[in-house]
């Protein structure tokens, strides 16, 4: 019965160490099963959140961007359409006013400068030919082109006239040009602006300033002004 006893206490004694084992073992194996299954469904919910943020972001990463090229074609083929590419619909009637007085100045000035060419060469050459003597009425006068011929002006105020309104016309047709270009570079401008984010905080910064010890400059202080925009 002793002895029974004793192997039993020992039976007892030496399974109990292995019981504990397996026990530890198949919770090791629990923590990893259930460690694996939640990194797989870290893993999985941060592709989807990546997919999802792909699937958002897309659509802006396949946006055209606002090109100024077209903006400069567009300007130069008709003025006021790269304008009108830029939507800055509000510059196209200025841009149509100005392209209008320019050519109200071209035609006034060109409808003068030709009258008063051919008044001048009415005064200057016509009224000075002599014809041979004929019967009368046989080599007329040709009548006055215009009313400056009829207003008794002479050579020299027709010349100058003429000379005048000559220069006005080319004045014209520089600023008509110049308008034609600045519209053209205004497109272009605010094609390379369309896209910009002007953020209306503005920020001033006001810091002390000291020189740096070592420098030459005076001893003093100063003020430092930072504007972020």
């Amino acid at each position: 019965m002793i002895i029974r006893t004793i192997y039993i206490y020992n039976q007892q004694k030496q399974s109990l160490p292995i019981s504990l084992q397996q026990k530890v073992r198949g919770l090791c194996f629990v923590f990893m099963l259930f460690a694996l299954f939640a990194d797989f469904g870290e893993s999985k919910a941060i592709a989807q959140d990546t997919a999802t943020s792909v699937q958002k972001t897309a659509p802006t990463e396949l946006k055209k961007p606002h090109s100024p090229r077209k903006a400069m074609i567009y300007s130069l083929v008709l003025p006021g359409l790269g304008q009108a590419y830029n939507h800055k619909y509000w510059k196209m009637p200025i841009v149509y006013a100005g392209f209008g007085a320019m050519i109200y100045f071209i035609h006034t000035n060109s409808k003068y400068y030709h009258e008063l060419k051919d008044a001048h060469e009415y005064v200057a050459v016509t009224m000075k030919t002599v014809y041979p003597p004929t019967p009368p009425n046989y080599f007329p006068y040709p009548d006055p082109p215009n009313d400056w011929a009829k207003q008794g002006y002479t050579e020299e105020q027709l010349l100058e006239g003429r000379d005048y309104y000559r220069r006005n016309l080319e004045v014209s047709y520089i600023f008509t040009g110049v308008l034609y270009l600045l519209t053209t570079v205004d497109a272009v401008v605010d094609a390379h602006f369309f896209d910009y984010n002007i953020n209306d905080d503005l920020t001033l910064k006001v810091n002390p300033w000291i020189p740096a010890l070592g420098t030459n400059t005076a001893s003093g202080m100063g003020l430092n002004l930072t504007l972020r925009f």
